[in-house]
């Protein structure tokens, strides 16, 4: 791809972006000729760019939409159906961009049936301006006769003509030749008036000498910018370069680089105590502050960036579902890193959705109870404390947290006496659970509780919050807190048993100093710790107890030392720890995926002495509060854990496809659910695709006879591993329930797992591995495995629905795949002929559990000793994690974590393992 093309590319996104937000404001506003012009300019702009490139496809659908705009310009009625024709062009635009952007030549196709559309609509025709007030007023006021007393307005005129001002000096003879204002303006709509008269009567007038025609739209705000110059002085331009993310990455990472050398730096000085180094020090230190702080604004964004395309989202919204909508935005203006922007898109654009189809009610609904036909859905964004707080309102009917509180007891989520004394706080954020939903129906929009648990996991993964208010009736706010950054972060440091710990400073409210016989001793309530402080109770969660750090009968020394106490939405708890060192800038370093699954954790750092240390996560921390492990628990945690995985509901997607039987799947595999507009489908090479995401993604039938449509609304189902994503077609999505399976076998078709009875009716289980190549022939096939054959793999588990679903995943990772059902039976095949080169096991099975079968792998011959294994758990206690890590486990993944199982062989296999052909 050339530069050229690049550049048009880039400036055509960032065109279409803003031509989608005005065109909404537009139609708000249709007499703002201000926002009618900027649109036309842009488009304009588009237009003669794809004629120069040579791209007639965006030209004849840029010129189209063009010369409807033109038509608005003299004056045709703005309306809905002509604001959605051009905003279902740009669509059609958007996607074209997209294929040139990834082929770098402009797709082949047709575009007559817009272009048709926007044709007719154009030769409609244009009412005629209604006369101007002094067109019609002053004729009869200058033909009235005067009455007595009356001055005429010439005689008027000349008396100011004639008389000059105090101290006014004598006016200059005027110049030979004297061109009016009103002639110049004249002169330059004449040649629009030109256009409009008939060619004969334009010829037979004397020729005009122009130099240069100018397009008026664009010479508009030149005459506008060339006032201000005039009368306010020079204006100071900003100007701007494009630079490469990749060289702004590489910027940061070596300003992170200069920050830890910093603090080593600043380390060994307050060793030494030399003051040698002491004002060159001071001095690094500031211009390293100076230049962290230039590079990090290099990666700040305006959150309004983010928002650009809700006004689209909230008018399509409206008119999809009946309602009349506004949509308020405040603090666009505020500023964030560039990471956190993008992981904060796709949660926003969900909420506002959300709130559009549940929170706002129907107009017939809002006036019942008195409120205005319109609803408002508010946007707010603000810096406080170090961190950034987006609120998203709705004056709508608000949470029913007496049904979120059935469906909650409904789904097994918590106990009906649990729920019962739960604030309405705790009760409203049952909505954030995988698949939790009280809508009566499904739509298109929302209902199907896929999405808030997603919303949740999004922000938490950058160290941010989400609360919840809520009022019936009123309406429901959602406070979004995030970080400003995610590179370089202060943080408190902190010890426990000898071990140095990182809080994030945005997180600590203050700090308590504890101990046995004072004001501020830890108590004890059912064997949990906690710390009354100003007549509040405060849970606390000991960080050596959480981690095992105490030797036995050493827990007295627990209540010893110091609290921080922090916050987390509304939920207020202490983390205690041993001793609280100083606060420190520190360079926030991802987790090792053989640590990601302990929650209290976020990251590490390397501190000025070069040691690294782990970051406490305090949503991690809440979580364990909220669920009890923190408080003395994790006995019940693991009696819990040893339950049978066969007797544990799994959470199934139910859907139909090809026919009247119901399909399932779990639910867990699922990525998003969609509907697309089946006219969208395209057909390459007899394979029907969808460009989803900016990618083009294969669409995959559920069923072998199941014809996809051409027209209306088309359902798929979405299941993404990394970059490969595929479309199931489904024809209805039914429903999402939490079942205990009883699956019987199917052998004769590989399309399916089984069947089983769900929810009173028989349903098919889906084996989506028969799906995967049908897609991608390479999907789940490590690229770089240099092996001379595929590794022999034990699977271990004693949930026969568990093994057959797993199965089929890892054979299309690249493993032959050996079962066994117990212990017994895993350690005769290890013990047999057949070569076995790693293990997959679960934990969690009745009788002899995972634990029992590898310790006798660990005792027996060396090749068992030292065999790779990847332990799965459906609980991650930490006792459990200690025993299997102390066993030799290579790795220890979320039961229903297909792609982090995946992603742990692909990472244990990557070392060549001694495999024989």
């Amino acid at each position: 791809m050339d530069d050229l093309l690049r550049e048009f590319l880039t400036e055509t996104g960032e065109h279409l972006d803003t031509v989608d937000l005005e065109l909404v404001r537009f139609e708000q506003d249709p007499n703002n000729q201000t926002i009618l012009r900027n649109i036309f300019r842009l488009v304009h702009t588009i237009k003669g760019t794809c004629g120069f490139l040579g791209l007639p496809r965006l030209e004849a659908l840029a010129h189209a939409a063009e010369t409807l705009m033109g038509k608005f310009r003299d004056g045709l009625p703005v309306t809905t159906p002509a604001v959605s024709l051009i905003l279902q062009t740009l669509d059609r635009i958007k996607l074209i961009v997209a294929e040139l952007e990834r082929t770098a030549a402009e797709p082949a196709g047709v575009d007559d049936d817009l272009i048709g559309s926007l044709e007719r609509m154009s030769e409609a025709p244009v009412p005629a301006p209604a006369p101007r007030v002094d067109e019609v007023v002053l004729p009869q006021i200058l033909e009235r006769a005067l009455k007595p007393g009356e001055v005429s307005l010439d005689d008027l005129e000349r008396a100011f003509r004639d008389t000059p001002g105090p101290g006014a000096e004598p006016e200059p003879e005027p110049a030979p030749e004297v061109v009016r204002l009103d002639e110049v303006r004249s002169q330059q709509a004449r040649p629009h008036q030109d256009e409009a008269r008939p060619p004969e009567a334009r010829r037979a007038e004397p020729a005009r000498q122009e130099p240069v025609r100018q397009d008026p739209v664009r010479q508009e705000p030149a005459r506008a910018e060339a006032a201000s110059e005039s009368d306010a002085g020079p204006v100071n331009k900003v100007q701007t370069i494009r630079v490469n993310v990749d060289t702004l990455e590489h910027l940061m990472t070596m300003v992170s680089e200069l920050v830890l050398t910093r603090n080593q730096l600043l380390e060994i000085a307050r060793r030494h105590e030399d003051g040698n180094y002491k004002v060159p020090l001071q001095r690094l230190s500031h211009v390293t502050a100076e230049l962290q702080e230039g590079v990090m604004k290099t990666r700040m964004q305006p959150i309004g960036s983010a928002w650009q395309k809700l006004p689209r989202v909230v008018r399509d919204l409206s008119s999809e579902l009946g309602k009349k909508i506004d949509l308020v935005m405040q603090g666009a203006e505020t500023e964030l890193d560039r990471q956190v922007l993008e992981v904060i898109k796709d949660p926003l654009t969900h909420m506002v959705r959300n709130s559009a189809d549940h929170g706002i009610e129907s107009g017939a609904d809002r006036r019942a109870v008195g409120k205005p036909d319109k609803g408002t859905i508010r946007l707010n964004a603000f810096h406080e404390g170090g961190t950034i707080t987006i609120e998203i309102a709705d004056d709508g009917k608000g949470l029913d947290l007496q049904a979120i509180r059935r469906k909650a007891v409904e789904r097994g989520v918590a106990a009906e006496a649990e729920v019962e004394r739960m604030t309405d706080a705790q009760v409203a954020k049952f909505i954030f659970h995988a698949g939790f939903s009280t809508a009566k129906a499904v739509t298109s929009v929302s209902g199907r509780g896929v999405g808030m648990d997603v919303v949740k996991t999004n922000i938490e993964l950058i160290g941010g919050t989400i609360d919840i208010q809520t009022e019936l009736g009123r309406g429901t706010t959602f406070t979004i807190k995030i970080p400003l950054t995610l590179a370089i972060v202060a943080a408190l440091i902190v010890s426990a048993r000898d071990m140095r710990f990182a809080i994030p400073q945005v997180s600590v409210l203050e700090l308590v100093r504890v101990r046995p016989g004072t004001d501020h001793a830890v108590e004890r309530i059912n064997g949990s710790p906690v710390l009354r402080l100003r007549d509040r109770l405060l849970p606390i969660v000991p960080v050596a107890g959480m981690l095992g750090l105490d030797a036995p009968g050493a827990a007295s020394s627990s209540d010893e030392g110091f609290v921080v106490v922090s916050q987390v939405g509304r939920q207020r708890f202490g983390i205690l720890v041993d001793g609280v060192f100083h606060t420190e800038e520190i360079v926030v370093k991802p987790m090792s995926t053989k640590l990601r699954h302990i929650p209290l954790f976020s990251g590490n750092t390397i501190l000025g002495d070069g040691a690294v240390v782990l970051i406490i996560d305090p949503n991690g921390v809440a979580r364990m509060v909220g669920s009890g492990v923190a408080s003395g628990q994790q006995v019940e945690a693991e009696a819990e854990a040893e339950e049978s995985s066969a007797d544990q509901p799994v959470t199934l997607l139910v859907f139909k496809g090809g026919g009247d039987a119901l399909k399932a799947v779990p639910l867990s595999l699922v990525t998003r659910l969609e509907e697309i507009d089946a006219a969208k489908i395209e057909w390459v090479g007899g394979r029907p695709l969808i460009q989803y995401r900016g990618r083009l993604m294969p669409l995959v039938p559920a069923d072998p006879g199941q014809a996809l449509k051409r027209e209306g609304a088309q359902a798929l189902v979405v299941f993404s591993d990394g970059e490969r994503s595929m479309g199931l077609v489904v024809d209805e999505i039914v429903d999402i329930v939490d079942e205990v399976l009883d699956v019987e076998l199917v052998a004769e078709r590989s399309d399916l797992i089984g069947s089983a009875v769900v929810r009173g009716r028989a349903t098919e289980i889906v084996n989506i591995a028969h799906y995967l190549p049908l897609a991608h022939e390479d999907w789940g096939r490590p690229s770089n495995r240099a092996m001379p054959r595929a590794p022999n793999l034990l699977l271990v588990d004693d949930s026969p629905f568990f093994r057959e679903m797993l199965t089929p995943v890892l054979k299309a990772a690249g493993y032959r795949v050996l079962t066994a059902g117990s212990v017994d039976e895993a350690l005769g095949l290890l013990g047999g002929e057949g070569r076995i080169d790693l293990v997959v096991s679960d934990l969690e099975m009745p009788g002899r559990s995972g634990f029992d079968l590898i310790e006798a792998m660990r005792k027996g011959a060396p090749h068992l000793a030292a065999m790779p294994v990847v332990a799965l758990a459906g609980t991650m206690a930490p006792e459990a994690i200690a025993r299997a890590r102390a066993l030799g486990v290579g790795d220890c993944v979320a039961k229903f974590d297909r792609s982090g199982l995946v992603a742990a062989l692909n990472e244990i296999t990557s070392d060549p393992l001694d495999v024989a052909a």
